[in-house]
């Protein structure tokens, strides 16, 4: 048998065949910080201290050749070729976070709502064992057997009594899996998910001021923490800045008056940056440089970003430099779907 161990803690993984070490991590219950699953991002990257493992294709932007001699890997390609493989990882008790993922979980399409000119809403639900995964986390979707390629999807809601589960995906010029999902998936189509993955989640026992920041699509993810804080009766102040180009690109307005009327700590502020807004409550403006207006002081919040790589890191040195604490920070970065994937066996059955 194959074994993954996690150093400091000592635990031991069973390393599933063919599977990534991210692949195996995941499907035994632990959380390892990971976006892209395609060698991409870096988020996965950690230090190998015994064995050896097939790295796969990365990029160089991803992990340097400097950090490869240093024994460093990106674990959402990598696989083990030793009986034993020793990453440092976790902590000393490394305790569970995350829920395993499942493959080829069989949903339906109930429903298709187009939100802007590009984004367009699916709406699924489970044929058979629910979905259990944390708000922030994503799934992949797409029909390799057909030539469609896997693609991650944020999930747009908190868990809820009727397991349905909201995608919220972006028309991309060249994105086969985002053109197949616009033109093909209509109400009454299955199709077959793997999930949920990623680590962008909320602390359910933090209480301190929360604030939000997405760009396009990247409100997804938001969404599903924002609706996991209020339903819990959160007290803390909450404020969601949403960046869009145009009014016509601003979506999801009525749930965001809903939940303002309900929740009296819940502010929604969308930020346009390529016309004037024309209601009082937009902003003119990137968020980056609005933050300081907006914000004297941050050092006590709990900070949410998604959206693009640029707009995550310009987000948050804003949010550093008004005092922000960097453990308290998280970040989902969307890469461009065209982006090489290699998926698993397992995963094209």
């Amino acid at each position: 048998m194959t074994c993954i161990r996690l150093h400091p803690s000592g635990r031991v993984v069973e390393a599933t065949t063919g599977a990534t070490v991210l692949e195996s991590i995941e499907k035994a219950g632990y959380a390892l910080p990971n976006n892209c699953r395609a060698g991409a991002c870096g988020e996965c990257k950690v230090k190998v201290l015994e064995g050896s493992f097939d790295q796969g294709f990365v990029m160089d932007m991803a992990l340097s050749q400097e950090e490869r001699r240093q024994g460093y890997g990106l674990m959402c390609m990598a696989k083990p070729l030793s009986p034993e493989l020793v990453i440092e990882w976790g902590t000393e008790d490394a305790k569970p976070k995350l829920f395993p993922p499942r493959e080829n979980q069989a949903f339906i399409v109930t429903d298709r709502i187009a939100r802007t000119p590009k984004i367009m809403e699916l709406r699924l639900r489970p044929l058979r064992e629910v979905m259990r995964y944390w708000p922030g986390q994503y799934l992949m979707l797409g029909d390799p057997a057909a030539g469609i390629p896997l693609r991650s999807y944020s999930i747009a809601n908190a868990p809820r009594t009727d397991a349905e589960i909201v995608l919220q995906i972006t028309r991309q010029d060249t994105g086969t899996t985002s053109q197949w999902a616009h033109d093909t998936l209509h109400p009454g189509v299955r199709v077959s998910v793997n999930g949920p993955y990623g680590t962008f989640i909320g602390d359910p026992s933090v209480d301190t001021p929360v604030l939000c920041m997405a760009a396009g699509s990247g409100l997804a993810p938001i969404l599903a923490l924002t609706e996991a804080a209020l339903r819990r009766s959160y007290t803390e102040p909450v404020t969601l800045l949403f960046s869009a180009a145009t009014q016509a690109d601003v979506y999801d307005t009525g749930l965001m008056a809903w939940w303002e009327a309900k929740h009296r700590n819940f502010r929604f502020r969308p930020t346009l940056t390529r016309e004037t807004p024309s209601d009082e409550k937009a902003l003119r403006g990137r968020i980056p440089a609005l933050l300081a207006p907006l914000f004297k002081d941050l050092s006590r919040h709990s900070v949410f970003i998604a959206g693009s790589p640029a707009f995550v890191d310009d987000c948050m040195a804003a949010t550093l430099a008004l005092g922000g604490k960097p453990e308290q920070i998280h970040t989902e970065g969307y890469f461009p779907q065209s982006l090489p994937t290699t998926p698993t066996p397992s995963q094209l059955l």
